[in-house]
């Protein structure tokens, strides 16, 4: 096991350059098995989860190389439907094989998810999708069980908007027969982005980045060289290191259209931003504003960054309030952050952070991706050091944080435990 230590204190000045998006990696990788052959994706993040996909893409028959930040998959011999316990509990992104499974083969058997440790985020709109598409579907020993012998287009509407669903159906809804309509589709720009891919592909995807979504499926789907888009929640992450740690730093490689939520938050807590078309830079001087933020689904504030806003809320000048409107227990690092001396009260959904003047390193746990995160902000500005165990949780969503911070002047290393 592995730790992250850092000594606290030190500004951050320079340039970051932002890596592909995971949240869109995934599911385009998983968007492969729709057409047999041999497919490229670039600028793919060197990350636990897409290592868990590539993993489970080799068990349903693919064959996988990976040359730096480019991935060759070759799908031509999937067989196989069943994405197994072992893997799926450890990433919940593994559900996204659903949808080309069923698509593809007719049948799928994909183990209900796991891979976080918050938040109850059910299966039922990816299973009412399939079910609207013309799929069998059933639960057994744990399993989602779906067949078909040909899907056919549908009118579908989520209750709740769901990235995972509507990429699911998205997927799904490109194989079958006739016009699917998504109403209430999640409008991320990760879902935009597979819609492109798919429509590189040879689907037809319309309404892409919004709400509603119209796909005609039915045709023959083409292998294609495809490259992902910049991870606009790491980007965040860094423009809020900037805000909280002093100095100044650019953000390279991201969008910020895609940071608009973030970036507002930013300047009403006194940091100064700059926006290109390409970069973002974020500088600071003395103690940030209070801010108060609820999450929502894009272009809202995202619940990935609920965790990093309330980090920097720790120092502010005043009383903060971080409402999460997505995942209502997506609190678990407000204790370790207590741990650190942040002075935060917590009511449900609600955190109430009464800033202080200063942070005390000391050993805190990482609880999920964003929480670990957080407290490796935190630990930044806090006075001596802070020891981060259970790093494996930050090796799902960032790639190298640690070598990215030291680039900027933070005092960060890995350890042994």
């Amino acid at each position: 096991m592995e730790k992250i230590v850092i000594e606290g204190g030190h500004e951050l000045r320079g340039d970051v350059v932002v890596g592909g998006a995971k949240n869109a990696a995934l599911p385009i990788m998983a968007a492969t098995l729709l057409a047999p052959g041999a497919h490229t994706i670039r600028n793919v993040p060197k990350l636990r989860d897409v290592l868990t996909m590539s993993r489970l893409l080799e068990m349903l028959g693919a064959r996988i190389e990976r040359n730096g930040h480019v991935l060759k998959i070759d799908t031509t011999n999937v067989d196989s439907t069943e994405a197994p316990y072992e893997l799926v509990k450890t990433m919940r992104a593994s559900i996204y094989v659903l949808g080309p499974l069923l698509g593809r083969l007719g049948r799928a058997r994909v183990s209900l998810p796991g891979g976080c440790a918050w938040g109850p985020r059910p299966v039922n709109l990816h299973i009412k999708g399939m079910q609207d598409l013309g799929a069998r579907v059933e639960l057994e020993h744990g399993y989602i069980v779906a067949e078909s012998t040909g899907l056919k287009g549908a009118k579908i509407h989520f209750d709740v908007t769901s990235v995972g669903a509507t990429g699911n159906v998205m997927m799904a809804a490109a194989l079958a027969e006739g016009e699917t309509v998504i109403e209430n589709a999640a409008c991320e720009p990760d879902m935009e982005d597979l819609a492109g891919f798919l429509s590189a592909m040879g689907a037809t995807v319309e309404g892409a980045g919004s709400k509603r979504l119209v796909i005609r499926g039915g045709r023959d789907l083409k292998p294609v060289d495809y490259s992902i888009i910049p991870d606009r929640i790491e980007a965040e992450t860094f423009m809020v290191a900037g805000a909280m740690a002093g100095g100044e730093v650019t953000v390279r490689d991201c969008r910020p259209g895609h940071c608009t939520a973030v970036i507002s938050k930013l300047e009403q807590s006194g940091a100064q931003v700059r926006a290109g078309e390409r970069h973002v830079t974020v500088s600071r001087s003395g103690r940030p504003k209070p801010v108060k933020v609820a999450t929502d689904p894009y272009p809202g504030f995202p619940t990935d960054m609920q965790a990093q806003i309330t980090a920097m809320a720790t120092v502010a000048s005043g009383t903060s309030t971080v409402t999460d409107t997505i995942y209502l227990d997506r609190f678990t690092h407000v204790p370790e952050l207590g741990r650190l001396g942040a002075d935060i009260e917590l009511d449900g959904n609600v955190a109430v952070i009464r800033g202080v003047e200063s942070l005390s390193g000391a050993p805190v746990m990482a609880t999920d991706i964003r929480a670990s995160a957080a407290l490796i902000l935190a630990g930044m500005i806090a006075s001596g050091r802070t020891d981060v165990s259970r790093i494996y949780h930050i090796d799902r969503g960032y790639e190298g944080i640690e070598k990215k911070l030291s680039g900027l002047g933070a005092r960060i290393w890995r350890e042994r435990e």
